[in-house]
C-alpha cells in the first residue's frame, strides 16, 4: 500500500465513521421518541450498531423510472377489473362479448395453428402485416373507401387497435405539438399523446338536452369551441366514431367541419373507427378518409377484436397514405415488430369469407349490427323501467344511463375526493353485484363533471345477462321507493 493510498483510505474511514455516527445519533433520537409514543417499543439495545450505521450511510439509492411515466399511471381498467375479481359482480363494464365469435373465424385459427401443409404459419411473418391479411384488408377498405389501397404501403397490421393508436401518435407527434382530443374519449389517447411529448387539447361534445330519454345525436361539438382549439401547433385531432362511450355516429356535416379545420391548419385526422360495422337503423358510418382532400391527411384505425367479436386476439390495423404511415411503421418496427402469424391468417380468412357474403344477411359485418340493435333496444327498456334515463346510442355497443336520481337518494359513501360516478359504480358493484364503468374516466379533469352523472354499460352480452342486469336495477328501484336503502 502506498502512502497516498493509505492516507486516502484513512480519510475515507474517518468520513464513513463520521457519517455513521450521524446516522447512529439520528437513529437513537428516533428510537427514544418511538419508545415514548409506542406501547410496544423495541427492547433496550435494539438501536443500530456502528457497523449497521456505516452500511446505512453508504447504501446507494435505488434507480428511478422515467419521468415521462409520471402522472399517467392510473387506469380505470386496472382498478375496475380488480374490483370485479374481488366482488364477482355481473360484469357489464368491460367491452367484450360473452358469446361465441363466428364459426368460420374460430375454425380458421384452429386450422392455421395445426396446419399440416403450411408449418410456417407458426413462425414469424412480414413485420408490417401478414401478406394474406394486408391483401384482405386492402380489398375490404378499397370497397368501402372507394379507392384502391396498396396493401404493402398503405396498410399496417398492429397488436390491436390500441397499438395502432400508439404507433400513429408516436410516429406523427413531435415534442411541443398539440393534439386535439374530443371528449368523451377512449382513455389511452391522453397518455399516448403525453408519451410522444405532445400536449392534449380537449374539446367536449356537449348535450343539447339532459332530461328524460335522449339520443347520442343530442351530443354535439360547438363549432366556435372546436375552431378555437386549432392553431399552428395542432399536429392532429383524434376522432372516435361511432363513439365509445356515447354511441354517437358523426354525421357527414360534422366530419366536414373537422376536415375543413384540418386542411386549414395542415393537421392530421387520426380516426378511431373500431365500431365501424355497428351502426343502427337510420344511421350510416361516414369515413373521414372519403371526404374531399382528406385521404392524404388521415389515418384510419380498425380492430379485428371488434369486427369479429374476438377481443382476445389483439389484432388491429391502420390504413392511410404512404407518407403518413411511414412514421407509425418505424415505431412498430422497433417495438412490436411483427404480430402473431396464425391469428393474422385467421383474420385474413375471416375477411375473405365476409367479402364473399357481403351484401347478404349471412355477412357478419352486417348481421352483428342487426343482432346488437335488438340488444340495445332491450337494455334501453330495462333502464327506463328501472328509472335510469338512457342516452340511446346510434352505434357501438355501449350505453350511458343517467344516475342523478339514484345518487340523490342513496348514500353511496366512498372517497369524497372521487367523482360521484366512480363512487356509484363501486357502490353498485359491491352492494348490488352489477358492474359498469364511470364515464368521467373518459374526460379531462376540467370536463369530468360532464360525464359524472352517468354510468356506462356494455350490451354485447347474452340476453339472459342483460335481463339479469335489469332485474338488479329494478330491485334497487323498488328498495329506494320503499325506503330500504
Amino acid at each position: 500500500m502506498t502512502a497516498r493510498q493509505g492516507k486516502g483510505e484513512v480519510m475515507l474511514s474517518v468520513a464513513s465513521k463520521a457519517a455513521a455516527r450521524s446516522v447512529l445519533k439520528q437513529s437513537r433520537v428516533f428510537s427514544a421518541q418511538h419508545r415514548r409514543h409506542s406501547p410496544t417499543h423495541r427492547a433496550a439495545g435494539s438501536s443500530p450498531t456502528i457497523q449497521q450505521a456505516i452500511t446505512m450511510s453508504s447504501s446507494p439509492s435505488l434507480p428511478s423510472i422515467a419521468t415521462k411515466t409520471h402522472g399517467i399511471e392510473k387506469s380505470v381498467w386496472v382498478e375496475f377489473i380488480q374490483l370485479a375479481l374481488e366482488v364477482k359482480p355481473l360484469n357489464l363494464g368491460q367491452g367484450f362479448p360473452d358469446f361465441a365469435a363466428p364459426d368460420h373465424v374460430r375454425k380458421a385459427l384452429s386450422e392455421a395453428a395445426v396446419s399440416e401443409t403450411n408449418f410456417l404459419l407458426n413462425q414469424y411473418t412480414r413485420g408490417f402485416g401478414h401478406p394474406r391479411l394486408v391483401n384482405a384488408i386492402s380489398k375490404v377498405y378499397s370497397k368501402v373507401v372507394g379507392r384502391e389501397i396498396n396493401p404493402m404501403t398503405e396498410v399496417l397490421v398492429t397488436a390491436g387497435a390500441y397499438e395502432a393508436l400508439f404507433v400513429s401518435i408516436m410516429g406523427l407527434v413531435n415534442p411541443g405539438d398539440e393534439v386535439i382530443i374530443i371528449e368523451p374519449f377512449f382513455d389511452c389517447y391522453v397518455p399516448q399523446v403525453k408519451l410522444a411529448g405532445g400536449t392534449p387539447v380537449f374539446v367536449p361534445l356537449r348535450p343539447k338536452k339532459t332530461e328524460g330519454v335522449t339520443s347520442s345525436a343530442d351530443w354535439v361539438l360547438d363549432p366556435a369551441e372546436l375552431a378555437a382549439a386549432f392553431n399552428s401547433k395542432t399536429k392532429a385531432i383524434v376522432v372516435n366514431t361511432p363513439n365509445n362511450p356515447l354511441g354517437k355516429v358523426y354525421k357527414k356535416e360534422e366530419l366536414m367541419m373537422i376536415a375543413d379545420l384540418c386542411k386549414k391548419y395542415n393537421s392530421v385526422a387520426i380516426m378511431d373507427e373500431v365500431y365501424e360495422w355497428m351502426t343502427y337503423t337510420g344511421q350510416e358510418h361516414c369515413r373521414m378518409a372519403t371526404l374531399p382532400g382528406m385521404w392524404d391527411r388521415c389515418i384510419t384505425i380498425g380492430s379485428a377484436g371488434k369486427t369479429f367479436s374476438v377481443t382476445g386476439w389483439k389484432i388491429g390495423w391502420a390504413y392511410g397514405p404512404t407518407h403518413l404511415l411511414k412514421g407509425p411503421q418505424v415505431i412498430h418496427q422497433h417495438s412490436v415488430y411483427t404480430c402473431t402469424t396464425p391469428v393474422q391468417e385467421a383474420v385474413a380468412q375471416g375477411f375473405e369469407k365476409e367479402l364473399e357474403l357481403y351484401g347478404t344477411p349471412e355477412c357478419y359485418l352486417e348481421s352483428l349490427a342487426v343482432e346488437l340493435e335488438v340488444k340495445r333496444d332491450m337494455i334501453v327498456k330495462l333502464l327506463i323501467d328501472a328509472g335510469l334515463n338512457p342516452i340511446v346510442p346510434e352505434g357501438g355497443y355501449f350505453i350511458l344511463a343517467d344516475v342523478r336520481d339514484i345518487v340523490s337518494k342513496v348514500d353511496i359513501g366512498g372517497d369524497p375526493n372521487e367523482r360521484k360516478d366512480f363512487r356509484f359504480v363501486k357502490w353498485l358493484s359491491r352492494n348490488r353485484k352489477l358492474q359498469g364503468i364511470p364515464p368521467s374516466a373518459f374526460y379531462s379533469p376540467e370536463h369530468g363533471d360532464i360525464g359524472e352523472n352517468y354510468i356506462r354499460f356494455c350490451f354485447i352480452k347474452e340476453d339472459k345477462n342483460l335481463q339479469k342486469a335489469g332485474e338488479i336495477l329494478l330491485a334497487l328501484k323498488k328498495d329506494i321507493d320503499e325506503g330500504k336503502v
